[in-house]
Formats: structure tokens, C-alpha cells, sequence
């Protein structure tokens, strides 16, 4: 059986990995990845706006993985509307990377709960093999967090590369054509990156639960037996 050190190291890394896996499906649920601002060039050209009237052309916009909320504003006041991303908008975005982002998703999900069972494991008992010890653990931290990293990455590099936020504004759009003026991540965004931060926390908690504490031994004091202990 560990010991209660590494019992509470253990413990905390499969908490690590569950709040890791909750992280997750918190920002997959969540439509906030990224939001900004989006000028109406049609309406800026029609009147030919100068730049204290551009703020009437400037509408909002935000969106996650499955949906979004646009606001247009085309100098006759906002106007909102709610969009989803599948079935048909994924088609006018690059699909291929799109989905490739939902997958490692969903794959860091699956490894979030493996890392997670190991590390009860080893809170348990002692495995006999060593793949499923903290060399294990580590390794599904590893995984987890590289697969949520490349997520982001891949996220990133449909916004900045592929135009996502554009594409996005202009779906569906006949008679008005908006170009990004502004960008940021939002919260789902931040909290994915939470959860490759718990995946690399995780790591260090293995580490310090491989040092081995100081034994406390206690000192046996001699008896010291002199003559007239004897004639006693």
C-alpha cells in the first residue's frame, strides 16, 4: 500500500484530471471561443462614411465550436441573429480543421479519464507493473496535454490563417459584405487552456510524490547497569 504521502499526491492528480475533463466539456459547451468586431464595408461605401460615422457600421460578433450570435450593424440600427455552425456554416469554413479541432477534443476527454483512473490506481495499491505506475501516469498527462495544446493551436490557426471570424460574419450574406476589425479569445478558449495547464500540473504533482520523505526513527536510549544494580 502507498503511503499517506503519496496517497495525497495520488489524490490530488486524479483531481487534476477530472477537473481537467469538466474544463473541457465546459468549453466545448460554451459558444464564446472568440469574439469582435465587424464593419459593414457595403454600408460604409454606400454613404461614403467618414470616421466619426463608422461606429453606427460596427456590429458585434461571437461564437464557439457548434453555434454563435451576430450583430449587424448597417447604419439602420443592430440587428441580431443566432447561427449554428453544423450542419451547413462548417461548409463555408475549412471543415477539415474545423472538425479535426472537435476531435482532439473529444480524444483529450478520453485521455483526461484515463490519466485519472491511474492515478486512483496508484492511490490504491501499488501496481505490480511498471507502465502502471507514475511513469503511466505521466504519460497519459503527457498526451492529454499535448492533444489539448494542439487543439488550441489548430483553433488558432483557423482564425488567424483560414479567416474563420469573416467567413463566419459573412454567411448567408447577398447584400452586405463585413470585414473583422477587432478580435479577441474569449473564456472557452482560456479555459481549455486551463486544462492543458492541469495536465502540466499534474506532472509536477507526480514528481514530488517520487520524493521520498525523511524516516523519523526514535531514539532507543542503553540501559546503563552499573555494580550495585546488580546486588539489587
Amino acid at each position: 500500500m502507498p503511503g499517506w504521502f503519496k496517497k495525497a499526491r495520488y489524490g490530488l492528480a486524479s483531481l487534476l484530471s477530472f477537473s481537467s475533463f469538466i474544463l473541457i466539456i465546459i468549453a466545448l459547451a460554451l459558444p464564446r471561443w472568440l469574439s469582435g468586431k465587424i464593419l459593414c464595408q457595403t454600408g460604409v461605401d454606400l454613404v461614403n462614411a467618414t470616421d466619426p460615422e463608422l461606429v453606427k457600421f460596427v456590429g458585434d460578433i461571437y461564437y464557439g465550436l457548434f453555434r454563435g450570435c451576430k450583430v449587424r450593424q448597417c447604419g439602420l440600427g443592430g440587428r441580431q441573429s443566432q447561427f449554428t455552425i453544423f450542419p451547413h456554416l462548417v461548409k463555408e469554413l475549412n471543415t477539415g480543421l474545423h472538425v479535426t479541432v472537435l476531435l482532439l477534443l473529444f480524444l483529450a476527454l478520453a485521455l483526461a479519464l484515463v490519466s485519472m483512473g491511474f492515478a486512483i490506481l496508484n492511490m490504491i495499491q501499488v501496481p505490480y507493473r511498471a507502465v502502471n505506475g507514475p511513469g503511466g501516469i505521466c504519460l497519459w498527462n503527457v498526451l492529454a496535454g499535448g492533444v489539448v495544446a494542439l487543439a488550441i493551436a489548430s483553433f488558432m490557426t483557423s482564425v488567424k490563417f483560414h479567416d474563420l471570424t469573416e467567413r463566419i460574419a459573412n454567411f448567408q450574406e447577398k447584400l452586405f459584405r463585413f470585414v473583422v476589425v477587432e478580435e479577441q479569445y474569449e473564456e472557452s478558449f482560456w479555459i481549455c487552456a486551463a486544462s492543458a495547464s492541469a495536465h502540466a500540473t499534474n506532472l509536477v504533482v507526480v514528481a514530488i510524490s517520487q520524493i521520498p520523505l525523511p524516516e523519523i526513527k526514535a531514539k532507543i536510549e542503553e540501559a546503563t547497569v552499573t555494580a550495585e544494580d546488580i546486588l539489587y
